[in-house]
């Protein structure tokens, strides 16, 4: 097995290109030869499309936030936690397999992270605040003023 980082990542988001003679893995056989259990170091949370100023700058104080970034795919946004999960063992297996949450049970692998990154088909990526807010700054030409605008609250 031969991995190699995907340079165009935050290096503390673990997306390793793994790259496996996938010649008789099944979907019953792919987490075996997983051996840096990629599905268990991160969460995504879809995000409401934000449209306005306040929408993107309510982003931008997430992404202020450690391990957190943001992604659109498919038109879609999400929140990307990049965390891994408590139960997950030195040999990459489930310590709770039995037990293990239901979002976990329906995981399916037919496509994951071993076949490609999930990477390939962002459409935007913001690994951290300085890089929405330079993405912010080109959307909005009023960008930098936008805080004289809410003197009087935020505009809700």
């Amino acid at each position: 097995m031969n991995r190699q980082r995907d340079r165009r990542h935050d290096p503390r988001f673990p997306p390793v290109v793994v790259e496996v003679d996938q010649t008789g893995l099944t979907p019953e056989t792919k987490c075996d030869a997983c051996v840096s259990s990629l599905c268990c170091h991160y969460i995504t949370q879809e995000l409401e499309t934000p449209k306005t100023m306040y929408d993107f700058d309510f982003l931008l104080w997430q992404l202020s936030h450690e391990n957190i970034q943001a992604y659109k795919d498919e038109g879609s946004w999400f929140l990307l936690v990049v965390s891994t999960c408590t139960h997950l063992q030195q040999d990459g297996r489930c310590g709770i397999y039995e037990v293990r949450p239901q979002v976990c049970r329906d995981h399916s692998n037919d496509w994951c992270e071993m076949d490609e990154p999930l990477s390939v088909h962002w459409e935007l990526y913001f690994p951290n605040y300085d890089a929405l807010n330079e993405y912010c700054k080109k959307r909005f030409k009023t960008w930098e003023k936008r805080h004289r605008k809410w003197t009087d609250g935020p505009p809700y």
